[in-house]
């Protein structure tokens, strides 16, 4: 029987993971922890009050009878090039409705093909629940609401304060060695890292940006129409420096071991940004379409730092889905709920240039 109510938050003892769960606290929802540790589980259990299940992210039955009860799934246990399939597809074969918190390209990519499974039964299937792409999804369709002729879109984003969590860390690092890429006449095409550079006036202040494959190259496609897509990162000067290094590289950073070892060495660090950096600091969003007669549009947005910000849209579309509000199928953020979805996060400012 289902539990209309019900959520299950996989990789729940995660950085972002106990963000989402401490938010579901606050908000009185209906929880069920989950994931591959049982001590942290077990730890987080008792602190929360919610009741847990220790299940592998690759154990397909498992996942189905932890799916079973439940109304949707936020899943926050990556690399998610890893775990999305597996999840998703136990989602498919109990009806769940599959949320996560993924920013990989390859998942955006992927799940559309379960786009009439989904909508067969009547359920919604929709990665990139949090930072990735929330902000940048609803602030695509809304410039492409101002200028619907648009043939191109530049997207760009940077951070005040933080750092990046064990879990972030950890997906980056399995996506090097494989360069950049933009959406170019509405394909993936490659590009080379560093080779694409802008300074970007977010408003209070400029930053050099770099070019990086995010998934709104292929979110923002989905979301909006536009053919030309390309994402860009607040970066220093050195960061920009070793993304160019790092293409002569490639072969290497590939390499199961070298990663390996990289990951380890993340395990080693702190689990993520502190309360206090968090807390205080800032996301700034930029984007930019143009069309073929010279037409363009600019507009910023401003909104929480990156992890808080994760957990309040992931839990702000949960609860929307388990009130009824959804679209069957394969959903970007956008696509289901509009441009001004965003807007609905308190502090969130948004500005036309």
């Amino acid at each position: 029987m289902k539990n209309a109510s019900l959520i299950v938050v996989y990789g729940s003892y995660g950085y972002t993971g106990k963000l989402i769960v401490s938010l579901c606290k606050t908000k009185n929802l209906d929880v069920v922890l989950a994931g591959r540790n049982d001590a942290l589980l077990k730890l987080q259990s008792e602190q929360s009050g919610y009741p847990y299940q220790v299940v592998e992210s690759d154990d397909v039955e498992g996942l189905k009878k932890l799916l079973t009860p439940a109304a949707l799934v936020i899943h926050c246990g990556g690399p998610f090039r890893y775990t999305a399939k597996t999840m998703s597809e136990a989602c498919i074969a109990t009806r769940t409705h599959y949320t996560d918190i993924t920013g990989e390209y390859q998942v955006f990519e992927s799940l559309p093909e379960l786009d009439q499974k989904a909508k067969a039964i009547n359920i919604m299937v929709m990665p990139g629940t949090g930072f990735d792409v929330v902000p940048s999804d609803c602030l695509a369709l809304h410039l492409k609401n101002r200028l619907p002729s648009a043939t191109h879109l530049q997207l760009a984003f940077t951070m005040s304060k933080g750092g990046l969590s064990r879990g972030t860390s950890k997906s980056m690092t399995e996506g090097l060695g494989y360069g950049g890429l933009i959406r170019k006449d509405g394909k993936l095409t490659y590009c080379a890292l560093g080779s694409k550079t802008m300074e970007i006036d977010f408003g209070s202040f400029k930053s050099k940006t770099l070019c990086i494959p995010w998934g709104d190259i292929s979110t923002a496609w989905r979301s909006t129409g536009i053919p030309n897509i390309e994402v860009y990162t607040g970066a220093t000067e050195s960061m920009i420096a070793n993304a160019k290094r790092s293409n002569y590289f490639n072969w290497l950073l590939r390499m199961r071991w070298v990663k390996n070892y990289m990951l380890k060495q993340i395990d080693k660090k702190q689990a993520g940004p502190s309360d206090e950096k968090r807390e205080s600091g800032r996301s700034f969003l930029w984007g930019k379409v143009w069309d073929a007669s010279g037409n363009e549009c600019v507009s910023r947005l401003e909104t929480l730092s990156g992890y808080s910000l994760t957990a309040h849209t992931a839990v702000l579309i949960a609860e929307k889905i388990l009130a009824g509000n959804f679209k069957p199928g394969y959903q970007t953020p956008a696509m289901a709920y509009g441009a001004d979805l965003i807007m609905e996060i308190k502090t969130t400012k948004r500005t036309d240039i």
